[in-house]
């Protein structure tokens, strides 16, 4: 009896290494070589900046080179499909978003990936306040008459986008959702044309991120009426008012940031995705990095990866539910 045990235990020991051997051989001397480190969107944006710039200080701290892949497209979905089904070995990361990792799962039918069963979080890297801003020569002078013209005049308001299903989208369905009112969307392809014709006054406002819209309010071509952030912005826009200080009715508590992450496909060891973690942490907070995250109009996270994993969940069901009211669909 003791014969055929140890002959049983053996076997599904020999069998265990079998698929463990290399995950955990690798965890103890990982790294061994360079690591993948997929961006979702094209080169030039702020994920791909934060991927470079992470990467030339990550590299030589693991001993090893990390290699930019850009695979842009449909949102964030296409390159998040292809690292979704990269091994979990500790070489495959992902530079995520709000858009690939908590809107394109309500908006899209057949999304190839699921954004919370097919990751691990890794780091989250910070969020981008929103501003809500008119021409310089809008009559809309505060949020307040901006909604009061909108409830006078259903969908006669124009609201531009960077396109279909982005957050400046979702940020302005929204804000009518929550407002009780309705406005018409004027989809662009990008933000740049977008808030031209924002600044001309062909569309009457639109939603965009601090760093696209600052230079613009300073040179006095925009107006800004709002944050989206819980707090005014104290560094860079102390006189703007939040959404919540409108005092508009259903506007309580309304929050919208842009984000940006780091992830690992699901499955990837513990020991790994920690020592991640704790590397990129010690990153961000030098004075260097903490200058860098601010240029790029972001305010730093230093969140856990079970705490980014709450905030993520959140984020998706916030969204789920803004789209599901405005009946949006993409193919």
């Amino acid at each position: 009896m003791r014969s055929r045990r140890h002959f049983i235990h053996t076997a599904l020991a020999s069998a265990a290494g079998l698929s463990l051997q290399p995950v955990f051989g690798q965890s103890a001397a990982w790294p061994s070589k360079p690591i993948n480190y997929l961006v979702a969107f094209p080169a030039g944006g702020t994920t791909d900046i934060l991927a470079r710039v992470v990467s030339q200080k990550l590299g030589p701290v693991l001993g090893t080179t990390l290699v930019i892949d850009n695979k842009g497209g449909a949102g964030g979905s296409v390159g998040s499909e292809i690292a979704a089904r990269a091994p979990a070995d500790g070489y495959n990361l992902l530079g995520g978003t709000i858009s690939s990792h908590a809107i394109n799962v309500s908006l899209y039918p057949k999304l190839g990936y699921d954004p919370v069963k097919s990751f691990t979080p890794v780091f989250l890297y910070g969020t981008n306040p929103v501003v809500l801003v008119v021409s310089a020569n809008s009559p809309y002078k505060t949020l307040k008459d901006l909604l009061t013209a909108a409830k006078a005049n259903p969908e006669k308001l124009s609201g531009a986008s960077a396109g279909n299903g982005t957050s400046q989208h979702l940020a302005q369905e929204l804000l009518a959702f929550k407002g009780g009112v309705k406005f018409t969307h004027v989809p662009y392809k990008g933000s740049a044309p977008a808030i031209q014709d924002v600044m001309s006054g062909q569309v009457d406002f639109m939603f965009d991120t601090t760093v696209v819209a600052g230079a613009h309010i300073q040179s006095g071509k925009l107006r800004a009426l709002a944050v989206t952030s819980a707090k005014r912005l104290l560094d860079t826009m102390p006189d703007v008012p939040t959404v919540a200080e409108s005092g508009w009715p259903g506007l309580q508590g309304f929050e919208v940031v842009s984000w940006q992450a780091l992830f690992a496909p699901a499955g990837t060891p513990k020991p790994i995705v920690e020592r991640l973690h704790t590397e990129i942490l010690k990153i961000m907070q030098t004075a260097e990095m903490q200058e860098r995250i601010k240029g790029l109009g972001m305010q730093p996270s230093s969140l856990t990866t079970d705490q980014v994993l709450a905030f993520q969940k959140a984020e998706i069901d916030k969204w789920a539910q803004v789209i599901k009211a405005a009946n949006i669909k993409l193919d």
